[in-house]
Order: C-alpha cells, then sequence, then structure tokens
C-alpha cells in the first residue's frame, strides 16, 4: 500500500532549529523536536503539507523527526546537502547551543510556516517532559507500533479526510516545501 511521503527539506529545518534556539538558548532536544512534531502535523492538517517532511519515529518518549534530530547533534550528510561546513549551534549533551551571531534566514519559511513553528514552540515550551510526552502518544503515535509512523495516521479525522489522504498519496513526493 502505498503510504504519503514527501522530500525533506533541511533549509527549513536549520532555518527552523535555529530560530528555536535563539527562542530560547539551550533549549533541550526533547521540546525541540516536540515543537517541530506539533508544527509539521498541524501544517500538515491545515494547509495539506507539513513544514519540512521529516521521517517520524515513534520513539518511547513520542514522535521524533529523524533528519532534525540527525541535524541538531551535528550530522555532516547534512551539511553537504545545505552546502555548509557546520552548523550554527552545537550540541552540549542534550542541550543546543548557538553558535556565533549568524541569525535564521526568515525567507526560508512562509509565513503559514512561521507562525505554525511559533504554535508548536509555544505549545512544547509550556509542557515538562512528561507532559510532552503524554500529548505526543496520540493515534499517529501508537499507530506506528515503536517504528516508522504515517503521514495519513497525523491527518485528523474528518469526512474530506479520505479524500485528503488519497490526493497526498499522489502529489506528496512532488510537493515543494
Amino acid at each position: 500500500m502505498k503510504r504519503i511521503k514527501f522530500k525533506f527539506s533541511p533549509a527549513k529545518a536549520m532555518v527552523a532549529i535555529q530560530w528555536l534556539i535563539h527562542q530560547r538558548p539551550r533549549i533541550d532536544l526533547h521540546t525541540l523536536l516536540k515543537a517541530c512534531y506539533f508544527a509539521d502535523k498541524k501544517h500538515l492538517n491545515e494547509h495539506n503539507r507539513p513544514i519540512f517532511g521529516a521521517t517520524y519515529r515513534a520513539m518511547k518518549f513520542g514522535p521524533v523527526p529523524l533528519e532534525i534530530y540527525e541535524m541538531a547533534k551535528g550530522e555532516a550528510l547534512w551539511l553537504a546537502e545545505l552546502g555548509r561546513d557546520q552548523y550554527p549551534w552545537r550540541i552540549e549533551g542534550f542541550r543546543l547551543v548557538l553558535e556565533g551571531n549568524e541569525g535564521p534566514d526568515m525567507d526560508v519559511l512562509s509565513e503559514s510556516d512561521w507562525e505554525v513553528l511559533a504554535e508548536g514552540f509555544d505549545q512544547s515550551s509550556r509542557m515538562n517532559f512528561t507532559e510532552r510526552t503524554a500529548a505526543t502518544h496520540g493515534p499517529d503515535w501508537q499507530a506506528a507500533n515503536l517504528g516508522i509512523m504515517a503521514y495519513e495516521d497525523m491527518i485528523l479525522d474528518s469526512d474530506s479526510k479520505p479524500d485528503k489522504v488519497a490526493y497526498l498519496k499522489q502529489t506528496a513526493p512532488f510537493i515543494r516545501l
């Protein structure tokens, strides 16, 4: 059965990570990764596309956008994709710290991307670790059974869900995020 699959946007992910660290210096990975999940899921439901198009793994403490997690930890593969020598942050334990004075490129994300990312950050940062974990253990996380989550399961139930899923199965690989 064909699944909805988007092409991951490393440029958007880098800008989002950088912006999130600017919002909360020394942001922890759990807060950052869940902010991205909340934002991607909300944008998918409101605008028929996620912001990042990441691959989500249902892990013990909630969904993890794998590519964003790799970037946050400093994975060199994504540097090549971005045409960079280094990230504008470093990881210290489970917290991210900015390096230098480079600000995020605000033009990389659309207005709706920014709006939903800010909402995702607000939602994630208002919760403690336990609350964030509980809030992300919904039907989409449960359906994955600690495997790869399906975008189909992230779409909220409605009368239009079958049509939306069918549309995205056909178009998602071609949507430029």
